[in-house]
């Protein structure tokens, strides 16, 4: 913790603060009703730290939707906060907090710890978005490194696709995709996610991955040559059935399909 960034409960009422709880536009009353909510969310303190900034205060992340902070609950716990924009087109975060509740239950997405009208308490994901780790990752065994968490990621997509739920977002997924200290990738941001629409996880992972963006190119130069037209035609033959083996099929295709991986599961 830097204590020179943290701010306690009593001090979200200084203005530099209750505009980042409030943004865009500041509201004297409807900070007393979210510092109010904090406070019933077990939250002590927030910590000011991140590589994006609002209004000249930095912090994790900042979407249409809300804002991102560090904080810290009366348990002493290091957690992720999600603040609802006054602008957002959304007037709760309980639907969203239903999304990641149920990606959880398929042990995808951080943990749900809690939710409000404007506020989403989650799990904190230290490390950083799958872009950057890939681009420097350094010294032995990278290839084998990048093959445990690509695989990883498709498997978690593959488990969203089960349960039927579609995260919205994955096709430009730079945002959406963190890794932690233990190489273990977490999708994130489940705020357009949806059970009402044909799922496409996997299918846009894919596309994300291995086939239209720089995250492709990097992979491509990192981790090796992937056969596009026969990921393309595995793509396919899933999209028109969504089954384990023709999603193995893609596994295939990407060079991540581990035969004792595979034995491992079954025996489980």
């Amino acid at each position: 913790m830097h204590q020179s960034n943290v701010v306690y409960l009593e001090r979200f009422f200084e203005e530099k603060y209750g505009r980042v709880l409030c943004y865009p536009k500041h509201d004297l009353a409807k900070l007393k009703n979210r510092v109010d909510e904090l406070n019933r969310l077990g939250v002590k303190a927030l910590e000011f730290i991140g590589e994006k900034n609002v209004l000249n205060t930095p912090v994790l992340g900042k979407g249409c939707v809300g804002i991102v902070v560090v904080a810290y609950t009366k348990k002493a716990r290091m957690v992720a906060l999600k603040i609802r924009r006054m602008d957002a087109d959304r007037s709760e975060m309980q639907r969203e907090a239903e999304m990641l509740k149920k990606a959880n239950t398929a042990k995808v997405g951080p943990k749900l710890l809690g939710a409000s009208e404007n506020f989403l308490l989650m799990e904190f994901i230290k490390g950083p978005l799958l872009f950057q780790w890939i681009s420097m990752l350094k010294g032995r065994g990278i290839k084998s490194r990048i093959q445990k968490v690509l695989r990883d990621i498709l498997e978690q997509c593959w488990r969203l696709d089960k349960i039927g739920l579609d995260h919205g977002e994955l096709s430009k997924a730079p945002k959406h995709i963190l890794i932690d200290e233990e190489d273990k990738p977490h999708i994130v941001d489940f705020e357009t996610a949806s059970i009402n629409r044909r799922v496409s996880n996997v299918t846009s992972i894919c596309q994300y991955l291995f086939i239209g963006s720089q995250v492709a190119k990097v992979v491509k130069r990192r981790f090796g040559y992937i056969d596009q037209d026969a990921l393309i035609e595995s793509l396919k033959n899933y999209k028109r059935r969504r089954n384990r083996r023709n999603f193995e099929s893609i596994l295939k295709s990407c060079k991540l399909y581990d035969v004792q991986i595979r034995k491992l599961q079954i025996c489980l």
